[in-house]
């Protein structure tokens, strides 16, 4: 596996992924820096949107949210954070994000330890919003 590199990457510079809901951008990870332990990105939401279910068989989630306020619910059960709020979602329990607000909100989340093959990550558990968007590469293990 290549050693990771160290990398400057401006979200901006990411293509977006709204294939689970919200607008995802895997700002530092395999694919934009060769990283081999997790990945990190920001998640943007508007008023109403969500992401759909899901569990990683591999990984911790970690969620931060920098702007707004977002409703996680995890294994059911809601759990509200606001700006400046964290939260670890512990690998193999399910949880989706919805932005209740009438404002746009922003989290940023990491996820690690990196599953060994990347469609191994994430499990989804409900209909996707958009299917018909690509599947994001974000790299790692092939």
């Amino acid at each position: 596996m290549p050693r990771p590199r160290i990398t400057k990457v401006a979200a901006e510079d990411v293509t977006p992924n709204r294939r689970r809901g919200g607008e995802l951008r895997v700002v530092l990870g395999p694919a934009t820096t060769g990283a081999t332990t997790g990945f990190l990105g920001v998640l943007r939401m508007a008023p109403g949107e969500y992401v759909s279910e899901h569990y990683h068989p591999y990984s911790e989630e970690f969620l931060y949210v920098v702007a707004g306020a977002l409703t996680v619910r995890v294994d059911g059960e809601p759990v509200e954070l606001a700006a400046g709020e964290g939260l670890l979602v512990p690998k193999d329990v399910r949880h989706s994000v919805r932005n209740s607000t009438g404002e746009p909100a922003e989290a940023v989340f990491h996820l690690c330890p990196l599953a060994p093959r990347p469609e191994l990550g994430h499990v989804d558990t409900e209909p996707l919003p958009a299917p018909a968007q690509p599947q994001p590469d974000v790299g790692g293990v092939r």
